[in-house]
């Protein structure tokens, strides 16, 4: 079994079903009609923004669906507390965003945060997303588009996935650590319905002492159709379910003085469960006048149950200080609005209305634990928080080097927190609600010689958690001011590199802290961010192709404390060639910079670069049936 594994490390076979040849009449004559490409680029409001193809995405490696957010400038995500399974630690713009609090995550529209999570606010699990699935990333750094809003401080990421595949795909990898991955994707009609349906099957046991013994179930199905020549329908349904073992953090003095291996744990008891299902639907309808008409809904129920184990036995010499977080939650939303493109006083404009719901209903739990058996709640509440948002945005354009775009987005927030222990340490409750109103603003000059300047000003904002905003004196929404100016530039033509500079400042009302004794974080006090992007991509010459960003972040309290755990310098650079016959070779690096640890800079996280290099092979075979792809990675 293992030769086989070692085997299939090096190979991934992919299985190409070719479609059935239908019977021709010899007394009709054949039209051959050529297949027609239109490209173009996408406008955009700022120099940080961007859309990533799924060409780039594949060439990433599968496994976590998080690993293609590096080809994001200045955006980092990887693992932490030892081993798969929960959500990413993201990094942004000078954040240490945790789970996801201060970025906002989407796919096809359906918001993935999740308000008032047992285990961080805005946590944020990509693992239900089959990676081959994604058609591309819609990427917005900043505050400055009123269609986002809760978490989108520091940016917004939206996952776009695929209508069909041309060729159905049969996958199988392996690796070490008993790595194993089987992929299934196909799309049975292509026509007027056009469907895709893929499965995932995962499993790895890690590095550690403590086998990691992650498994991840994933189920993927999406119909899209047009029921008039002008509108379009998609329904679309995910299944998430998986279980792992988690080694957590352990003292660095235990490894040096060899107590346990680096692989080690303190609490092997460690791990977690989760279950995701999802459903949205997708519809727009377009106008004869230019108008377009939108409509989106979407369900989902998640469950998760997190045992980690912090501080050891700091707390209970005898039990363990072992902590569970339970979390069960039914959301569900949706967004509805018009578009319309003419012209105001001779002018091209687009002005969007819209309006967006969105209601959580969670059973939250915290608790204490023993190698996995209960012993004891802290907190226990039910919450429903609801939110509100209309919007307006407009679009003109007064010259061919001149646009504008701006709007307003007002939300409006209510939370209902109810305890179900009489017992517990801790029993927030209460009633309350907020509302904020948000103004966007960009300007956009240009191409001159294919450069662009961008100058934007946007207010966003992140929801606190609900058992915090009911108390007396909070601030349930901390809002954030972001401002950026920069550059996008194509010295050598739409096919050659592109540069991108951007300069920019974030100030948060309210700063989310981690708690590492408690796994947890705490409010604090208000914070500004500042700092320079840099980024270049595209094909340097012939089969030579580069992508590569730095980005630099002085990020403190207002009082000139430093943030714990903010990242200052960030950084990643890949090399691609395009070799003939099939092979591609690619190298890349990840750099993470040094960190402060706590407040007055004393204690500081050292810096750390990771280097991946993949051959790619594929040789593509000519069956009876179809055709055979063999990948060499």
């Amino acid at each position: 079994m293992r030769r086989l594994l070692f085997f299939l490390s090096a190979m991934i076979v992919g299985l190409t079903f070719g479609e059935s040849v239908q019977a021709h009449d010899p007394d009709v004559p054949e039209l051959e009609v050529p297949e027609v490409s239109v490209i173009g680029e996408r406008p955009v409001a700022a120099s940080s923004q961007q859309f990533i193809p799924d060409k780039e995405i594949l060439l990433q490696p599968q496994g976590r669906p998080a690993q293609v957010l590096r080809l994001i400038p200045g955006f980092l995500a990887v693992e932490h507390s030892g081993g798969a399974g929960k959500a990413d630690q993201y990094f942004l713009r000078g954040f240490d965003a945790d789970h996801g609090t201060d970025v906002a995550f989407f796919t096809d529209g359906m918001p993935i945060n999740l308000r008032t999570h047992a285990h961080g606010q805005g946590y944020t699990d990509l693992n239900f997303i089959i990676p081959e699935t994604i058609e591309g990333l819609d990427v917005h750094k900043g505050a400055y588009l009123p269609e986002y809003g809760d978490f989108a401080t520091a940016g917004a990421v939206n996952f776009k996935t695929r209508q069909m595949v041309q060729e159905g795909v049969a996958q199988a990898t392996g690796g070490q650590f008993d790595t194993q991955r089987y992929l299934l994707m196909f799309s049975p009609t292509k026509d007027k319905v056009r469907t895709l349906f893929a499965a995932e099957g995962y499993y790895t046991n890690g590095p550690f002492e403590n086998g990691n013994r992650y498994f991840r179930t994933n189920l993927f199905g999406k119909m899209t159709t047009n029921l008039t020549s002008r509108d379009e329908l998609s329904l679309t349904g995910t299944f998430l379910k998986s279980q792992w073992n988690g080694s957590g953090e352990i003292p660095f003095r235990a490894v040096t003085d060899g107590r346990i291996d680096r692989f080690g744990a303190i609490d092997p008891s460690e791990g977690g469960n989760t279950l995701r299902s999802t459903a949205r639907l997708n519809y727009h309808y377009d106008t004869i006048s230019g108008g377009q008409f939108f409509a989106n809904a979407y369900g989902q129920y998640y469950r998760l149950d997190l045992l980690t184990n912090f501080t050891f036995f700091l707390n209970d010499p005898v039990n363990g200080d072992g902590i569970q977080q339970a979390d069960r939650r039914v959301m569900y939303g949706g967004d509805i609005g018009y578009k319309q493109r003419g012209e105001v006083l001779g002018l091209p404009s687009i002005g969007t209305v819209g309006f967006q719901t969105r209601v959580d209903n969670i059973h939250a739990r915290l608790g204490t634990q023993t190698t996995r058996m209960p012993t004891g709640s802290t907190t226990d509440s039910d919450i429903l928080e609801a939110s509100y948002a209309p919007f307006v945005k407009a679009e003109v354009q007064p010259t061919s080097w001149m646009r504008l775009a701006g709007g307003l987005r007002a939300e409006t927030f209510t939370f209902d927190v109810r305890n179900r222990c009489a017992t517990c340490a801790e029993q927030p409750a209460g009633r309350t609600s907020s509302s904020i109103v948000l103004p966007k603003m960009n300007l956009i000059l240009g191409p001159w010689a294919s450069t662009e300047l961008f100058a934007n000003y946007g207010e966003g904002y992140h929801s606190n958690d609900a058992r915090s905003a009911v108390t007396p004196g909070s601030s349930p929404l901390a809002r954030a001011q972001s401002y950026e100016v920069g550059v996008r530039s194509k010295p050598w033509g739409p096919q050659g590199i592109e540069f991108i500079a951007t300069l920019w400042r974030l100030d948060l009302k309210s700063e989310l802290v981690f708690v590492g004794d408690e796994g947890t974080t705490e409010i604090r006090g208000p914070s500004r961010r500042e700092g320079v992007e840099v980024a270049a991509r595209g094909q340097v010459w012939g089969p030579i192709y580069f992508n590569g960003s730095v980005t630099w972040t002085k990020a403190e309290f207002r009082n000139g404390d430093a943030i714990p755990l903010a990242p200052e310098v960030t950084g990643y650079g890949a090399v691609l060639v395009r070799w003939p016959e099939g092979l591609t070779s690619q190298l890349q690096a990840t750099y993470l910079g040094v960190r402060p640890l706590i407040e007055d800079r004393s204690v500081k996280s050292p810096s750390w670069i990771d280097f991946d290099l993949s051959e790619r092979y594929q040789l593509p075979i000519n069956l009876s049936y179809g055709r055979l792809e063999c990948i060499i990675a």
